[in-house]
C-alpha cells in the first residue's frame, strides 16, 4: 500500500523556483514593482511554495475567491474551504495592470517571490467574513484581520523563492509535505492521524493522541508556527513544551512532531476543513477533530468543526476526520476519560482547555497535575516568569 494522494492531484505541486533558475528569477524580480505582504500572506505563500496548498497555482483570482466563499470549491470544482488571497491598497492597484509581474516582499523587506497578475478585484469583505467565519463581528479576531486588509485583491500564479527562514528557524521541526511523506514511508506508516495544535499539549491532548495511537501506525503532532492572537504561547515555547511531553510520555517513533508556517485564522469549522486538506498533502490519512477545533471565544459551538465534515461530498477530501467527544480528568476514575468511557457525575470531572492553561499562566496561578504533566508545566512557568 502507498500513502494517501495529495489533494486533487497525483503528486505534490510545490511552487518553489528550482535552484538552477533561482538566481535568474531573483535578479529579474529586483527590477519589478513590489508589494509588501502581511504575515498571513507570507505564511500562505510559503505553504504554496512547499506544496502544502497543492493543487493551488497561487493567490486566488476573483472567480475562485467568489466560488470558494459561495460553496467551498474553486471555479474548476476542486474543493477548497477558505480563500487564499493577497491584498493591496487602491493607490497600489492603480499602478498594476493585468499581465504585470510583481515582486513580493516580507514585512522585513526580504524578497520572497513574484506574482503574475491576471485578476484585480475588490472583494466584498462582509460577504467573505460571513461565509468563512460565520460572522461579521470584528470582536472575532479573524474578522478583524480581514477587515483591516487593504481593499483590492490580486490574483495569479506565483513563483516562490524561499521559505522566509522557516527551516532555518525551526530546523528538523519544519518538515515539508514531501519530508513528512518520506518519514512516514521510512517508518512504514500508512494509517496516520494528524493532531492540530496551537497550544502546548495538556493532558486532554495527550489522551486524544494516545487513544488514536492504539489503532493507528502513528500520529503527526502538527504545530502551528505562524502568528497567533495576543496572549497565546509563542511558537518556540510550545515547541519545547511539546517535545518535553513527547520525550517523557510517548513511545519512541510513535509520533512525529513538526510544524507549519501559517498564521491562525480562527475560522472554526472552515479552518478545520483547511487543516484536513493540507494534512492530506502532508501524507496523513486522518485528522483528529476534538472540541472547539480552531475556534475563538464563543463564536462556534463545541463540535461545529466535527459537524461540518458531514456536509462534504464523498469526493471533496480523501482524508477522514476522527471525531472525539469531550475529554477530561475524572477524579473518581483517577485518570483521563471521555463522555463515552466515564459514567461518573460531572462533579468529579476536571475539564481542561488551552484557554484555561493560558489564563493560569498569565495570572501566575498553579497548574494542577490534572491539567498538564509536571515537566511541561515547568517549561511553561519558566517562560511565564521570564
Amino acid at each position: 500500500m502507498s500513502l494517501i494522494l495529495p489533494h486533487a492531484s497525483q503528486t505534490l505541486k510545490p511552487l518553489l523556483v528550482p535552484p538552477n533558475n533561482l538566481d535568474a528569477r531573483q535578479q529579474y524580480a529586483k527590477t519589478l514593482p513590489e508589494i509588501t505582504l502581511s504575515t498571513r500572506e507570507v505564511g500562505d505563500l510559503v505553504m504554496l511554495g512547499i506544496g502544502g496548498f497543492t493543487p493551488l497555482y497561487g493567490f486566488m483570482r476573483e472567480q475562485d475567491w467568489r466560488s470558494v466563499c459561495d460553496n467551498m470549491h474553486l471555479a474548476n470544482g476542486v474543493f477548497w474551504p477558505i480563500p487564499i488571497t493577497v491584498s493591496v491598497s487602491d493607490e497600489q492597484a492603480d499602478h498594476i495592470n493585468l499581465g504585470d509581474d510583481i515582486a513580493l516582499k516580507t514585512p522585513e523587506g526580504n524578497l520572497i517571490g513574484l506574482l503574475t497578475v491576471d485578476s484585480i478585484y475588490e472583494p466584498d469583505k462582509q460577504f467573505e467574513a460571513q461565509q468563512v467565519f460565520g460572522t461579521t463581528d470584528t470582536a472575532h479576531h479573524g474578522v478583524a484581520v480581514l477587515m483591516a486588509q487593504p481593499p483590492i485583491n490580486l490574483g495569479g500564479k506565483v513563483e516562490v523563492f524561499n521559505d522566509d527562514g522557516f527551516k532555518a528557524r525551526f530546523g528538523q521541526y519544519a518538515l515539508t509535505p514531501q519530508e513528512t511523506r518520506d518519514r512516514f514511508t521510512l517508518l512504514g506508516w500508512q494509517k496516520i492521524a494528524a493532531f492540530q495544535t496551537r497550544n502546548p499539549m495538556h493532558r486532554s491532548h495527550e489522551y486524544l493522541v494516545k487513544t488514536v495511537l492504539e489503532l493507528f501506525d502513528g500520529v503527526l503532532i502538527h504545530s502551528l508556527f505562524g502568528n497567533l492572537k495576543a496572549g497565546d504561547v509563542p511558537a518556540e515555547i510550545r515547541l519545547k513544551a511539546i517535545n518535553t511531553l513527547i520525550d517523557n510520555y510517548f513511545v519512541k517513533d510513535s509520533v512525529i512532531h513538526s510544524g507549519y508556517p501559517l498564521d491562525m485564522r480562527y475560522a472554526g469549522p472552515k479552518e478545520a476543513l483547511l487543516h484536513a486538506l493540507f494534512r492530506q498533502n502532508y501524507g496523513c490519512s486522518h485528522l483528529i477533530v476534538g472540541r472547539d477545533h480552531a475556534g475563538v471565544g464563543d463564536f462556534y459551538t463545541a463540535f461545529a468543526a466535527q459537524e461540518i465534515f458531514s456536509a462534504l461530498k464523498a469526493d471533496d477530501l480523501l482524508i477522514e476526520p476522527i471525531k472525539i467527544d469531550w475529554t477530561f480528568y475524572c477524579q473518581k476514575c483517577a485518570g483521563m476519560a471521555s463522555n463515552k468511557t466515564c459514567p461518573h457525575d460531572s462533579n468529579y470531572r476536571v475539564l481542561i482547555s488551552g484557554t484555561e492553561v493560558r489564563r493560569r499562566l498569565q495570572a501566575k496561578e498553579s497548574l494542577p497535575v490534572t491539567f498538564s504533566r509536571p515537566e511541561v508545566v515547568e517549561e511553561l512557568y519558566l517562560w511565564a516568569n521570564s
